[in-house]
């Protein structure tokens, strides 16, 4: 080998291992993810709402969350809500609503949601006389084409919130993916409820792999290690959120809800104990 090949070679092969251990060193010092605004389903304290909507909001803004998502404003106007989050230092990017006003009162619905500031709609679920068949679903999925069209040009965004119930098959097919398949990927956005689609015995990434951006939103739940499969504080229970979040970007996702639809004690302490393990987990 002449001198001018060695060097060439030397150099080259110095050069391609300096690159590597920059680059690992790179990597090395990318900071892991974690959720910036942790969100609260206000369903979880439902009960408090009702019997105090200020002192409501002003604890669960005292605890951390940055973001709710209500299900009924408890007889307030848009306006008086808004100010009980300004001064707590909330937002309300989301609200749930039934089948039925979707139906019924959809303008009149739309129309709240938009004077909220809300950037969702969610159908928060389908009673037992809303579901029926695989057929069934298919209409709903135009009827919630027609919702998300409408929602759209209103300035927001519609979604589906699921349960357990949609991952029981029939005739061969899962009532979610059905809806799913029925539904505009632009109209009609998911929120992904972790709890319920782990107990219906699917698997959150198997469907972000399949349908990626359509689940802007997460209902973060836990769930026991018990016989029941019972609701629980979010890092307590057997779902394992890290691999979930890290798959968020696929997903789509931009908001994290905490739910607990039972708790053992103060809703309070359960959802500082599910804040406090969101606030330190890195993914």
């Amino acid at each position: 080998m002449n001198r001018r090949r060695f060097l060439g070679s030397t150099i080259g092969g110095g050069l391609g291992a300096w690159l590597l251990a920059r680059r690992s060193a790179a990597a090395e010092r990318i900071p892991a993810a974690s959720i910036q605004n942790i969100g609260l389903q206000l369903y979880t304290v439902r009960n408090e709402m009702e019997k105090d909507f200020d002192g409501t909001l002003q604890k669960v803004a005292a605890i951390g969350y940055k973001e709710v998502e209500f299900g009924g404003y408890y007889k307030r106007s848009p306006a008086q809500v808004k100010a009980v989050l300004d001064a707590n230092g909330l937002s309300a990017p989301s609200s749930h609503t039934l089948l039925s006003a979707l139906r019924q009162n959809l303008d009149q619905t739309i129309e709240s949601a938009v004077a909220m500031n809300h950037k969702y709609l969610v159908c928060a679920f389908l009673l037992p006389t809303e579901r029926g068949s695989v057929d069934n679903y298919k209409k709903l999925g135009d009827v919630f084409n027609q919702v998300g069209s409408k929602c759209k040009a209103a300035g927001i965004q519609f979604a589906y919130h699921n349960h357990d119930f949609e991952f029981v098959p029939q005739d061969g097919k899962l009532p979610y993916d059905v809806l799913l398949a029925a539904t505009d990927s632009e109209l009609v956005k998911l929120e992904l409820d972790l709890y319920w689609i782990t107990k219906g015995g699917q698997q959150p990434l198997d469907y972000f792999t399949r349908y990626p951006g359509r689940f802007p939103m997460l209902h973060v739940k836990d769930m026991d290690n018990t016989s029941k499969k019972f609701f629980t504080e979010v890092g307590r229970g057997v779902i394992d959120f890290r691999p979930i979040f890290t798959k968020a970007a696929q997903a789509g996702v931009k908001h994290y809800f905490v739910e607990q639809d039972s708790c053992p004690g103060s809703p309070f302490d359960s959802i500082k104990t599910s804040y406090d393990y969101l606030r330190k987990l890195s993914f």
